[in-house]
Order: C-alpha cells, then structure tokens, then sequence
C-alpha cells in the first residue's frame, strides 16, 4: 500500500492544530506580554535609580524597610520571594511572595517604589506551571513537539503545492497533453 503524504501531512495539521491550539494561543499571547515587559509598567514595574552604587544597608536594615510597606504583607523573611541587588542602579528589589515588589535606595535607605509585578505571574501561566505542575511536562511540552510537527509539515504542504503551482505555469503544453491523452482513452480512440 503506497503512503499518500499529501493526506497524512493534512490530516496531520488538522489534528495537531486542535490539539495544540489552546496551549499555543497561551504561549503566544503571554509571551508578547513578556516581550515587552520593560515597556509595559503594567506587566513589570521600570527600575527606579537609587543615589549610589555601592550597596551600605544591612540585610535587617532591608526587611524593617519592607515591614513597613501594607501592601506587599511582609512580617518576616519567609513573606520575601526574593531580593534583587542593583548596584550599578543603586536599588534593591524586594520581591514579596504575593507579588508586589518594593525598589528601595540600597545606600539611604529611601523607598523608591512600590507597585504590584505581573511579569511572574505572566511567566508561570506562559511555561505552563500556573496551572499545574505537570502542565509543563504534559500539556505544555508535547503542545511544543506537536507544533514543532505542524510546521515541518506545513513546511512540506507549502513546498510541494509551490512545486505544484510552478510547474502548471512552467508547462502549460504537459497539462494539455495529460487532458488529450484522457479525453482520448474516454471516447475509445
């Protein structure tokens, strides 16, 4: 039985692309907003400059600094997701674990900024683990291969119907002649 590639390759895209179209459209739209978080204060909130660059606060000097910030919930290490240090800007970010980040002046001591960050969130729900754990591995991923498939037959389909088109415009004499030869074994010459 011979393999008719034109089919599978279409039944292939039909397929994969219903099954791979919500993870897609995910992976798409999140990570346009993660392209453009440095310009978006909404998904990421820009650095503010502090007033030198060499960092003078203590670590305790740091978290009596967050305690006092309402919004980010902070009591105690264990309410930080993590501290970024800046020197050559002059900040340290305080990234509390219910997302709100506060920019303090790693020298002074000031409070630079405060505003709620996006762009983990966006991330979790772009690598697919917002959702589940093993949505990485078991819907995300395999969403991955099966579009890695889709556009390697796409890639096939495109050629071969390009191929197809230019020889129709190349050798209009060999389409005739195909119908002649048809039309002849109809009538029974």
């Amino acid at each position: 039985m011979k393999i008719k590639w034109n089919k599978v390759n279409r039944q292939t895209h039909h397929w994969g692309s219903f099954i791979c179209a919500i993870p897609v459209l995910i992976v798409i739209v999140t990570g346009i907003l993660l392209q453009l978080k440095k310009e978006l204060i909404w998904v990421q909130p820009p650095t503010i400059k502090g007033s030198a660059k060499t960092p003078t606060l203590t670590f305790d000097q740091v978290l009596n600094i967050a305690k006092t910030v309402k919004e980010a919930a902070i009591n105690d290490w264990k309410d930080i997701d993590r501290l970024d240090v800046r020197p050559k800007k002059g900040v340290i970010k305080i990234r509390a674990k219910n997302r709100w980040e506060i920019q303090i002046d790693h020298q002074t001591g000031k409070l630079l900024q405060t505003a709620y960050r996006r762009s983990d969130l966006i991330e979790s729900i772009h690598d697919g683990s917002f959702f589940h754990d093993n949505a990485k591995l078991w819907i995300f991923l395999p969403s991955a291969f099966v579009l890695l498939v889709l556009w390697i037959t796409g890639i096939y389909l495109f050629t071969t119907t390009t191929m197809r088109e230019k020889n129709k415009k190349t050798n209009p004499k060999k389409k005739n002649l195909k119908r002649t030869t048809n039309i002849t074994n109809e009538v029974g010459v």
